[in-house]
């Protein structure tokens, strides 16, 4: 884990001085290096990841990919407790604790998600946000490798996120596979996404480049503008773009093990 943090601030060192070229913009002053890392993480995803979430989603019923994503989810608001506190939302932070006691306890270690029909809402934060919450700037654009569109703030954010994941501190006998598990069930959740994005852009990196940026300042009230949120389709539905308050969410990223 501290090697993956290390690799991320040397990486976001480097590329803040450095990767400009023809293309680059004022915007998006990495755009050669990012572009190059799109198109290996995109064709990593067409070759090995969507087909193995698509395997996995054809293989595995529904509800036990729901307990699954709950699971995760689950854990995931350990680290929203922390952030949601950091930056002074004590409200959300101890409804985020509240969802962790209550799934854990009563939910079978967060299968059963118990808290949201409780009323007990979701307050999704990571540590980028809380930066941005402080005052530091994105910095660039910043495709990673393997996590995807992130910028120099939420790359640092990302490193540092994992200290919050209970997962880190598990034994790697039981970490690596529950990765795996993780990475996949994530990615099967945004195959209609993926598919619509698919048809609908024409340059596939601006698309996701400039829902990243709004979506990150949407999320810290800088952009009121909001993008179509992509649903899971319907069984025998295509998937479809509807209004939602929330923008479209990124490409999955996958945890480090």
């Amino acid at each position: 884990m501290k090697t993956t943090i290390s690799i991320l601030l040397l990486m976001c060192a480097l590329l803040g001085g450095c990767a400009t070229g023809p293309n680059a913009t004022q915007e998006d002053p990495l755009e050669p290096y990012n572009r190059t890392m799109f198109q290996v993480n995109d064709k990593l995803d067409t070759y090995v990841m969507k087909p193995v979430a698509k395997g996995y989603q054809e293989a595995t019923p529904s509800f036990l990919r729901t307990g699954v994503t709950n699971f995760f989810s689950n854990l995931g608001d350990v680290g929203n407790t922390i952030n949601n506190l950091l930056q002074g939302k004590v409200g959300d932070g101890m409804e985020s604790l509240m969802r962790v006691a209550l799934n854990t306890t009563f939910g079978l270690a967060g299968v059963l998600d118990i808290a949201t029909p409780a009323g007990i809402p979701k307050h999704s934060q990571d540590f980028g946000l809380t930066l941005g919450t402080w005052g530091v700037p994105s910095g660039p654009y910043l495709v990673l490798p393997l996590f995807g569109p992130s910028s120099i703030r939420d790359g640092v954010g990302t490193g540092v996120d994992f200290y919050a994941d209970p997962l880190s501190y598990a034994d790697a006998d039981y970490r690596v596979p529950l990765r795996a598990l993780q990475v996949v069930n994530t990615r099967a959740n945004y195959l209609g996404a993926s598919d619509l994005l698919e048809q609908a852009a024409l340059d596939k990196y601006s698309f996701v480049r400039d829902a990243y940026l709004q979506q990150r300042r949407n999320r810290l009230g800088q952009d009121k503008d909001g993008l179509p949120q992509y649903e899971e389709p319907e069984e025998g539905k295509p998937a479809e773009a509807v209004p939602a308050a929330t923008p479209v969410p990124p490409p999955s990223r996958p945890p480090s093990s």
